[in-house]
């Protein structure tokens, strides 16, 4: 009888021979062993990615290998000048959707880009417009995000309009970012045009770049000129270690977080009130706990869905999505006197889906420590709750509190350095190849259609969080990656992040 995934994730845990094994292993005979597994993936057909992936492993001073950072190229301007336009003429392929209708791209959309050798990534955003209501306004917010973690930006300009209100408004906003910026002087289709590019010299930008998105004219010029400022490595696609952690606390409203930010200041930071929603901007404030300096943001409650059609508490949650982006770890606070809804497990999936490291703050513990019977029952539900609703993050650090008290508040400081341990942790090709020969060797992936899927290779391409890609001659079952996930969990900690398991499935090249 075949073993399906889900049984599988139940049948195959608990062995201890594998970490011993791992344990034992030579790192040299590691090394050797991975080096003749990368070597049998020529017999294979692989594309530029996967060469990428593999090739661009770099050696760092601990012998670990991992992908740089691609530097960031994020380009914006107001609707309709030819953005989308201009990501497809860069791309030399129509990847972004392009019409004659301004607010077509809404999203930040990212691409991987290539010129003269060099590996980016590209940017593509909707209009921004200042005083934008509704969609609009998130529109906007996504594109000044963007911005905020890029490493050079295109303005675009329709030079055939020439600057507007808008541009300037732009301008004042790019001045402020501190970036590398470049002026493109958009529709500029002859040589008998480029005058009206010379007129956005105005907008005090440096010389405009006059391109054509549409006829590629001018855009090899323009990307020459990036390439000269561009850097090797991001500055910004990777969070740096250097300043205080960045720890954003996040919770549906009225859990507790905007107390839980001043009691760890240790003063009346933000405002706190029982009415639910009184935090509408995050908040950043540099705390002191247990001898550690670091940046919390307070962030407003993110409601539900029906509730963000309109009003502040829409744009409130679209900035507390952006603020998420920007750190390193999230704090999730629980409402340990209420049931655990749909709402938190929906924030805990927001988290998830970000990539950031997590610990989950059951808040309000003082109501339960109490004798009361009811309090009692409240406690035992709490434990069901949490095994039903977070069995998907039975991983995250947890931690007791009380925000109004301050009880055990310091107990947030070894899981924080426990979740952004593991989101910052590497393990060597060698090591993770040993890891993988040794785990199919004792469970092999079930048998599907007759077949059998092998993996052939295997490599961690990023931390922040931990992203493995394992090379296959098959797909993988649902099941038999959680199960792979959970032995690494076992094995190597990964305590509070996520972990990210990319499948490239190939097949033998024929000869």
């Amino acid at each position: 009888m075949t073993t399906t995934g889900d049984e599988f994730d139940e049948t195959a845990a608990g062995d201890d021979n594998l970490a011993d094994t791992l344990a034992d292993l030579d790192e040299e005979l590691a090394e050797s062993r991975a080096a003749a597994l990368r070597a049998t993936l020529d017999d294979y057909d692989l594309d530029e990615d996967d060469a990428a992936v593999l090739a661009g492993l770099v050696a760092g001073e601990d012998g670990i290998e991992y992908l740089p950072a691609l530097p960031v190229v994020a380009i914006v301007g107001r609707p309709n000048v030819g953005k989308s336009a201009l990501v497809n003429r860069i791309l030399g392929r129509r990847e972004a959707v392009v019409e004659d209708t301004p607010g077509v791209t809404r999203d930040r959309v990212t691409y991987k880009a290539e010129w003269m050798d060099r590996r980016f990534t590209l940017v593509d955003t909707g209009g921004w417009e200042p005083d934008a209501r509704g969609i609009d306004r998130s529109v906007a917010a996504q594109a000044e995000v963007a911005i905020d973690l890029s490493d050079v930006v295109l303005f675009v300009v329709d030079a055939m309009v020439g600057a507007t209100s808008t541009d300037e408004h732009v301008v004042k906003l790019l001045r402020k970012s501190g970036k590398t910026i470049f002026l493109v002087a958009n529709k500029i289709d002859d040589a008998r045009q480029e005058p009206e590019a010379a007129a956005l010299w105005n907008l005090g930008l440096g010389q405009p770049h006059p391109v054509s998105a549409i006829h590629g004219r001018g855009v090899a010029d323009l990307l020459d000129e990036i390439m000269k400022v561009l850097p090797d490595v991001s500055a910004v696609a990777k969070h740096e270690i250097g300043g205080p952690r960045r720890v954003a606390i996040l919770g549906r409203p009225n859990v507790g977080k905007s107390s839980l930010l001043n009691k760890a200041a240790g003063e009346e930071r933000v405002v706190v009130n029982d009415l639910a929603g009184t935090t509408r901007d995050p908040v950043d404030e540099i705390v002191e706990i247990g001898g550690r300096l670091w940046t919390f943001v307070d962030t407003a409650g993110i409601r539900r869905r029906v509730h963000l059609q309109q009003g502040a508490d829409f744009y409130a949650s679209l900035r507390t999505s952006a603020a998420l982006e920007k750190a390193e770890v999230a704090v999730v606070v629980l409402d340990v006197s209420q049931p655990l809804s749909e709402q938190d497990v929906r924030i805990i999936d927001l988290v998830l889906e970000s990539g950031r490291a997590l610990v989950l703050a059951f808040n309000k513990w003082d109501l339960l420590a109490t004798p009361e019977l009811e309090n009692q029952d409240r406690r035992r539900y709490l434990e069901r709750e949490i095994e039903q609703d977070l069995a998907h993050v039975s991983w995250a650090p947890r931690v007791n509190i009380s925000a109004r008290t301050g009880r055990h508040l310091e107990k947030l400081v070894p899981a924080l350095e426990t979740a952004l341990t593991s989101w910052d942790q590497r393990i060597p090709t060698g090591k993770f190849n040993a890891f993988l020969a040794e785990l199919v060797a004792e469970h092999p992936h079930p048998l599907r259609g007759g077949k059998q899927p092998r993996i052939l290779f295997g490599t961690q391409a990023a931390t922040r969080p931990p992203t493995f890609v394992l090379f296959t001659t098959g797909f993988l079952d649902a099941g038999y990656r959680r199960f792979i996930q959970r032995r690494l969990r076992e094995l190597f900690g990964f305590e509070g992040t996520p972990i990210v398991l990319n499948m490239r499935v190939r097949e033998r090249r024929q000869r």
